[in-house]
């Protein structure tokens, strides 16, 4: 096994046997939820291809998605929605989700790595490294289910608010995004508490009634 392997390594020669690992997509875009997963992958069935997501092309991430999916030993995945990131703030939400996302985990795990987080809930011996997503297959692999689960939902956005261009961006601060927001408003899935989403819904109220409209 290579590198990759080598906390998933460390914990099965301790003798834990379900190792999870975890990871988030979503915490800096200005719309839509943060999405987190955690993966039990198959001691004896690594996954070819497995690495951090953000270093996949989509076509890679689709297809290491349903493969994760078919051959994990588990996964899990949840969402923090937007209004929850508004109401908490994004690293309650991102905490929230992965809440979400371990309950939804079968088998339970008995070990845990994660990417740079810290959980309080858990009660589980765990382990939290920067960059876990491209040191950790377990973790590359939850990196994949989160991103490409957050991708998709925020196609669907993409076809219920039209003009900003949420297939493209994914909800982050691109230039095409800010220019959106300037011409149309915060729409439904925007993060008001997130600063410049908060300004361009203070300059659409200064603005007059007939510049801006609103998506519901």
């Amino acid at each position: 096994m290579s590198d990759q392997w080598r906390f998933e390594r460390e914990a099965w020669q301790e003798g834990y046997r379900l190792v999870a690992g975890g990871d988030e997509a979503g915490r800096g875009p200005w719309a839509g939820p943060v999405v987190a997963a955690f993966v039990i992958l198959r001691r004896e069935d690594p996954i070819a291809g497995v690495d951090d997501s953000k270093k996949l092309s989509r076509e890679a991430r689709r297809t290491l998605f349903d493969e994760i999916r078919r051959r994990a030993a588990g996964f899990g995945i949840g969402s923090a929605s937007c209004q929850e990131i508004d109401r908490m703030n994004i690293l309650e939400a991102t905490r929230v989700a992965f809440h979400r996302a371990f309950e939804s985990l079968s088998p339970a795990p008995d070990f845990v790595l994660l990417d740079h987080l810290r959980l309080a809930w858990l009660r589980l011996p765990s382990r939290s490294f920067p960059k876990g997503d491209a040191l950790s297959a377990s973790i590359g692999a939850a990196s994949i289910l989160a991103k490409e689960t957050r991708d998709r939902h925020m196609e669907e956005m993409d076809r219920r608010y039209p003009g900003y261009g949420f297939a493209r961006h994914m909800g982050y601060g691109t230039p095409e995004h800010q220019a959106a927001l300037r011409r149309l408003g915060p729409c439904g899935i925007h993060r008001m508490s997130f600063k410049p989403v908060r300004a361009a819904l203070e300059a659409a109220r200064e603005a007059p009634p007939d510049l801006f409209s609103f998506p519901p």
